[in-house]
């Protein structure tokens, strides 16, 4: 009787403890849970959210003026600042924009980079301490030597700002910039020696969220899945005045945008070709490797990806309509691609990894032509080689207009 006595009382002696088990990990499960759900939450939002300003990427340690005259600005060494080729300045609260030299060392200072200041486009050096370093070079196309005309796209979303460069020998193949997430229209300028060469017509054009066009009704980046639009307003707009041949180049989330353009657009049968540079092919891919690079568990990551792709997420993203990550993956849907493409892209961009365009070029190798630069960051192969950033779509646009002859 005893035993029994006790067998009986023994689950009611631990069961308090069982519960407090229980509704301690229930507790710690919970907060697990919240914490992954607003870390997933916060990195899809920035995925999508336009940046107001930059952050800073580069330190300036020192300001100094050489024998010669020439003032040189002496940076905490990084990927950033140390990236090859020239690049330009933007002084935090844009109190300085600048054009710099590319990085050389600093005598006995492994950890300095310096840079030549080559010419300020606005504001003045005096106080700035740090700013962001931009693969842009030029402000504008005449700091390149170009005289461009200032056109406006009549954009869904309103009036988008564009520069229109007129071509010579063939001003009919018209040349469509499309810039990347965070940039603007800027971005292309670095094309222009190479394609005015050929006697192309460019069209530098700006977009929904880009800080030049209007904001979409949500303000946040499609990644490619509405930014389309707007290139199909340009392809639209350079059929209208003349274009006989369309050739789109995406620099990075730009070249998503050119892709999706290509494959959705009711003007696909005009565009000719694709030139992209540091392209996302596969987001999927790239938000991985951000939360690889920003130290973010996988699970955040791919949690984070299916707030981006469902009406669900639209509490943690903001987006008015959920993205269609799986249209976007062009490794996937290599099958479906239709136009000539050139690739161009560094096996050393630590934005957005090179796999994807490898992976698109082996799948396609009658349509992708893949040019693998080497040492530059993102979107930085023109700074890098210039030479074999000419020569590639020298070579690819000349294909071109011997194809439609």
């Amino acid at each position: 009787m005893a035993r029994n006595i006790v067998d009986t009382l023994e689950p009611r002696k631990t069961l308090p403890a069982t519960l407090l088990g229980v509704s301690l990990g229930l507790a710690a499960g919970s907060v697990f849970a919240a914490s992954v759900s607003a870390l997933a939450g916060y990195f899809a939002r920035r995925m999508v959210t336009p940046e107001e300003r930059r952050t800073g990427n580069a330190l300036i340690r020192a300001i100094v003026t050489d024998e010669e005259g020439q003032i040189w600005l002496h940076f905490t060494r990084g990927a950033d600042t140390a990236d090859p080729g020239a690049c330009m300045l933007i002084a935090e609260d844009e109190a300085c924009v600048a054009r710099l030299s590319a990085p050389r060392p600093v005598p006995e200072k492994p950890r300095l980079v310096a840079r030549k200041l080559e010419q300020i486009y606005r504001g003045s050096l005096d106080g700035v301490r740090r700013g962001y370093l931009s693969g842009a070079i030029y402000e504008h196309p005449q700091d390149a030597g170009f005289d461009a005309e200032d056109i406006t796209l009549d954009l869904a979303v309103g009036p988008g700002p564009a520069w229109l460069i007129p071509g010579t020998t063939a001003r009919n193949l018209w040349v469509i910039g499309v810039h990347g997430r965070g940039a603007k229209r800027t971005e292309s300028i670095r094309a222009l020696p190479v394609l005015t060469e050929l006697g192309a017509t460019v069209l530098l054009m700006s977009y929904r969220n880009d800080g030049l066009a209007p904001n979409a009704v949500d303000g946040r980046y499609g990644l490619g899945d509405t930014e389309w639009q707007d290139v199909e307003t340009a392809v639209r707009y350079a059929r209208n005045h003349g274009a006989t041949q369309i050739v789109l180049l995406g620099w990075s989330m730009g070249g998503a945008i050119a892709l999706q353009t290509a494959d959705r657009s009711a003007l696909a049968a005009h565009i000719d070709s694709l030139m992209l540079v540091g392209p996302v092919i596969n987001w999927v891919d790239v938000i991985s490797h951000q939360a690889r690079l920003n130290k973010i568990p996988q699970t955040v990551g791919r949690f984070a990806g299916w707030l981006l792709t469902n009406r669900a997420g639209r509490w943690a993203t903001g987006l008015a309509a959920p993205v269609n990550l799986k249209r976007l993956n062009w490794v996937d849907r290599a099958a479906e691609l239709h136009h000539p493409t050139l690739l161009m892209h560094s096996k050393d961009d630590q934005f957005v990894p090179y796999g994807p365009s490898l992976k698109l070029a082996a799948l396609r190798p009658d349509l992708v032509t893949l040019r693998v630069f080497s040492g530059a960051g993102h979107t930085r192969e023109p700074n890098s080689d210039p030479q074999g950033f000419a020569a590639a779509i020298r070579e690819f646009l000349t294909r071109r207009i011997e194809a439609q002859r």
